[in-house]
């Protein structure tokens, strides 16, 4: 999808007349590198079939589809002329938005420009900007869509009263993922508001993640009083995106139509708020056109339309889409209608004669038919919409040959293997007796809560046990409850009908922006497919009594949980990825697994053996004898090293010639920093500090961060302690801190871009962070010896930080704090770095470099970023390798910034812990890795097997390398 950034917009252009402005335009697109010299002949030639122009004085010159083999690059050029120019069809234009599109992308854009264009005074705020901000923000504006559709109804519920009524509509919101559990508790302590004609109202803008207009309606005739109850609407507000939904009730009421709603279908509610009267006399009619109804047809449509004379208004007729006047070109093009969409057209009958409006739906729907000026081919329904998919064929995996999954725990594993095929669910989709239905859902809900009580008793706490209470919690949902129990009113069975309110649930969490939430979709699958398989008396095969590795196409977390660690080796998944619980817990018990290896996986036989690689994310079928022996080799030194790096835990972490490299811990909870020592870390190199603000229904104040963090500083016991500032934002947001959505959040509003909004919030962290590593006297931590105090070295990091620019602005805050703060009430040994994540932060390092007092280099997004791959994508995770040269030179040239102005370098991904990588990054100079704290041992360990001249050997090897593929194998050779 195209977007508009300042950089692609000209301020202050000029031109005599339209044709000099529209070779200007070209210019602009040429100059850029998105088209050739012959995209001008298609811009002219396409003002020659009509006019662009769009209204509010802005124009979209866009060249003919002949003109797209001149494209070499989709974008766009906005240009200013604040004089003015005539277009060629009388009107006066301030703004060409040129385009140069490879497909059909320029359609969003202009979908996007009919936002724009209602809001009063634009044009000559346009004309005057002065800026290229300014510009962007005037076009730009973030379309929230809210819903209103058949899965925010709920008709014909068994209520009691007006109160039961709102709560029903408010849980079909949540259904629908439209708002979160707060939304629910709020409208639950309102009472409805009287809007007239028998209609309520409950309204919150609390926990909305979209706006949203549910109705509720009684099963039976209902009273408030001696008026009659037709229904409740409950509203979820956010901004002013939920106008437009206002508007329509405001529309049904002055219709006199509420009545129209008791009792009705769907079909009829939706179309009532659409704005159609039951008078109305309506036509439906396809859209051909290849692009669907862009400028040119939608002009078309607009001219046939005021011919009629009459008021026709029109409007998708798939959806819950409101109704506009069909003569507004700017509301026709906002319909986005899309080729094979149905437009339904009507015109209110109390106000013409049935024969006219029905000749004047016949023109529109003619005019439609016939192109609207374009040629058009029929659409084929069955072709276009419902083509047989191909038959997949799946190879066979070729033996003795390793495969690549996606790393998910670590470890080495040997076994035969034992493929966990699902069973089928077999069931009716219908049943007779709802009272029946409901006996047995409620059979099956206690016994899988039972189930899970049981699981959460042999797990005996910890992550484990803490997520099986998770999904006691998703079982006594009652919206999940609600949700089923409507369904066998409607006459499905209990299993149809809970998996249905488990799937439309599974489907809303998977489309939040967050992928750690997102994958907790298969929390609730696992939940209910347990409760599926009492229902159905499904048992799953029992896996053999000896040592095996498990595969299956997924694994819920309750199935890893169930998991005997004593005869499990190992886990390989079709599907999954490395942040989902089910690799969490893999993690949790030690067991090495590899996940998202694709389908293949499931033709693998029983007893076929294996060897899982969970550190690499590799797999080998049926291993020859001599791999099958280095693999068995390579296992036992596993083990005996383990062994041995746990004796040796507390040593200086050094290579074998005595080169120090500092060994620190990575932390997502104050809590573990104990743990960490005891295992042998030298410090805490990441403390993810968003924890204490996730952990709280709102913003944590300064002594409750002060307190979490001296947790921490205390445990260490002088040794350092790296803390990164708040890192949220689009791809994991706080519930109090609300963030648009954003198509892409990993490049939007996070880490220090979402922080400097708010500098209150960073400036309390960072105020905190001071004051709890403030120099411990001696007698609170050893014996006293005199009145010394004993430093709690603090290093604070500031995430996503690109530039300079925004270094500068928290280091402002950072300084000011220094001089507030009374030297004995913060921390007196103290830094501020920035993560190397981005890019564009490593290439900018020798400017960074002079002004930092570290640099830690994340390598997971920095390997993210560089490659653009994201590293949660279930088919390119796999390549998202931080062993990619091109990862390894950002660290060097970071390294080399650093070094040169006498600044240290940390690596805190997961890159710091991988046995391979180890040697190279110490070669390129890293002066500290930060790793899990199981890890710590190993990683020391694995530092007293080179010294630094092998070490930097390796890294020149791996930088000559093409890929990061060859980079493993060349180091494996050595």
């Amino acid at each position: 999808m195209l977007t508009l950034t300042p950089d692609d917009i000209l301020l202050d252009c000029h031109a005599d007349d339209w044709q000099a402005a529209l070779d200007h335009a070209a210019e602009a697109l040429l100059q850029a590198g998105l088209t050739a010299d012959g995209y001008r002949d298609g811009l002219h030639a396409r003002e020659a079939q009509s006019s662009t122009f769009l209204g509010n004085a802005i124009a979209i010159p866009h060249g003919t589809p002949e003109s797209r083999e001149h494209v070499r690059a989709t974008g766009v050029r906005v240009l200013q002329f604040p004089q003015g120019i005539d277009w060629h069809d009388g009107n006066r234009v301030h703004v060409l938005v040129t385009i140069a599109a490879q497909s059909d992308e320029h359609l969003e854009i202009l979908r996007q420009l009919t936002h724009v264009l209602d809001r009063e005074g634009i044009s000559e705020r346009l004309a005057a900007a002065d800026s290229r901000g300014e510009i962007a923000g005037l076009l730009s504006k973030t379309v929230v869509e809210p819903r209103l559709d058949a899965d925010t109804l709920c008709l014909g519920f068994p209520a009691r009263d007006s109160q039961e009524l709102a709560l029903a509509a408010a849980a079909r919101l949540r259904q629908a993922g439209c708002v979160e559990n707060a939304f629910v508790a709020t409208v639950a302590d309102q009472a409805p508001r009287a809007l007239g004609q028998g209609l309520w109202l409950v309204a919150s803008d609390l926990g909305v993640t979209q706006p949203a207009l549910a109705l509720a309606t009684p099963a039976h005739p209902l009273n408030i009083g001696d008026a009659g109850l037709v229904g409740v609407f409950c509203l979820a507000a956010q901004g002013d995106a939920h106008h437009g939904l206002l508007e329509r009730l405001v529309t049904l009421l002055e219709s006199g139509s509420a009545g129209d709603l008791a009792g009705a279908d769907a079909a009829t509610v939706l179309a009532r708020l659409a704005g159609e009267t039951a008078s109305a006399i309506t036509a439906t009619v396809r859209v051909l056109n290849a692009h669907g109804l862009h400028a040119r047809p939608a002009k078309q449509l607009v001219q046939v339309a005021r011919a009629q004379g009459v008021s026709i208004r029109v409007r998708l007729a798939e959806g819950s889409g409101q109704a506009v006047s069909a003569t507004s070109l700017t509301k026709v093009i906002g319909l986005g209608a899309r080729r094979g969409q149905p437009l339904l057209f009507s015109i209110d009958g109390s106000d013409l004669p049935a024969d006219a409006a029905e000749r004047a739906l016949a023109a529109v729907c003619r005019a439609v038919t016939e192109g609207l000026g374009e040629a058009v081919a029929p659409f084929d329904e069955g072709r276009e919409h419902h083509l047989p998919e191909p038959e997949v064929i799946i190879e066979p995996l070729v033996e003795n040959e390793p495969q690549t999954a996606v790393a998910a725990s670590p470890g080495l594993a040997i076994a035969p293997a034992f493929v966990l095929r699902l069973p089928r669910f077999e069931y009716p989709e219908r049943a007779g007796d709802p009272a029946a239905e409901n006996r047995r859902l409620d059979a099956a809900l206690l016994e899988g809560e039972d189930q899970l009580e049981a699981l959460v008793r042999q797990a005996r706490g910890g992550e484990v046990a803490q997520i099986l209470s998770m999904h006691e919690e998703m079982l006594k949902d009652s919206e999940l409850h609600q949700a089923a129990r409507e369904g066998i009113a409607e006459g499905a069975s209990a299993e149809a009908a809970w998996w249905h309110a488990i799937e439309t649930a599974a489907r809303a969490q998977e489309m939040l922006a967050d992928r750690l939430l997102a994958e907790r979709a298969a929390d609730l699958r696992d939940v209910g497919r347990r409760v599926l398989g009492i229902l159905c008396n499904v048992a799953l095969p029992e896996p053999p009594d000896s040592p095996y590795i498990l595969v299956a196409d997924d694994l819920g977390p309750s199935d890893v949980a169930r998991l005997d660690t004593a005869r499990v080796r190992g886990l390989l998944t079709a599907r999954g990825g490395a942040t989902a619980h089910s690799a969490i817990l893999a993690r949790a018990l030690g067991i090495p697994a590899a996940v998202g290896a694709g389908e293949r996986v499931l033709t693998l036989s029983n007893d076929t053996l294996l060897i899982l690689d969970g550190d690499r994310g590799r797999y080998t079928v049926a291993p020859s004898e001599e791999r099958l022996a280095s693999a068995e080799q390579r296992l036992a030194d596993q083990r005996r090293r383990e062994a041995e790096a746990w004796e040796a835990r507390h040593q200086p972490a050094a290579t074998r010639d005595g080169h120090r490299v500092e060994v620190a811990a990575n932390l997502g909870n104050t809590a573990h920093a104990q743990d960490a020592v005891e295992r042998g870390a030298e410090g805490v190199g990441l403390l993810r500090t968003e924890f204490i603000f996730m952990a709280h229904a709102a913003m944590p104040d300064l002594m409750t961060q002060v307190e979490e963090y001296r947790e921490a500083t205390e445990a260490l016991d002088g040794r350092p302690l790296v803390a990164r500032t708040l890192d949220v934002g689009g791809d994991k947001p706080l519930p109090y801190w609300p963030v648009p959505r954003e198509d892409n959040p990993f490049l939007g509003l996070r880490g220090i871009r979402l922080a400097l909004t708010r500098p209150e919030v960073l400036e309390t962290q960072l105020r905190a962070l001071l004051m709890a590593a403030a120099p411990a006297a001696e007698s609170e931590q050893a014996p006293a010896v005199g009145g010394n105090k004993k430093s709690r070295p603090l290093r604070i990091m500031l995430p996503m930080v690109k530039d300079l620019g925004e270094f500068r602005q928290a280091r402002a805050i950072y300084d000011r704090l220094l001089e507030e703060i009374p030297e004995t009430e913060r921390a007196t040994d103290v830094q501020l770095g920035v993560m190397i994540e981005i890019p564009s932060a490593a290439l900018l390092a020798p400017t960074l470099a002079p002004e930092v007092d570290f640099f830690s280099v994340g390598t997971n997004d920095l390997t993210q970023y560089a490659l653009a791959i994201d590293r949660g994508h279930p088919e390119l995770s796999a390549q998202s390798d931080g062993l990619h040269p091109a990862v390894l030179r950002l660290i060097q040239l970071t390294v080399q910034a650093a070094h040169a102005q006498g600044k240290w370098v940390g690596v805190c991904g997961e890159l710091a812990s991988d046995a391979t990588a180890v040697p190279v990054l110490v070669g390129l100079g890293v002066d500290e890795l930060s790793v899990s704290a199981r890890q710590v041992p190993l990683v020391k360990a694995r530092l007293r097997e080179f010294d630094l001249e092998e070490a930097r050997a390796q890294a020149t090897l791996a930088l000559a390398q093409p890929t990061a593929e060859a980079v493993r194998d060349a180091l494996e050779v050595r």
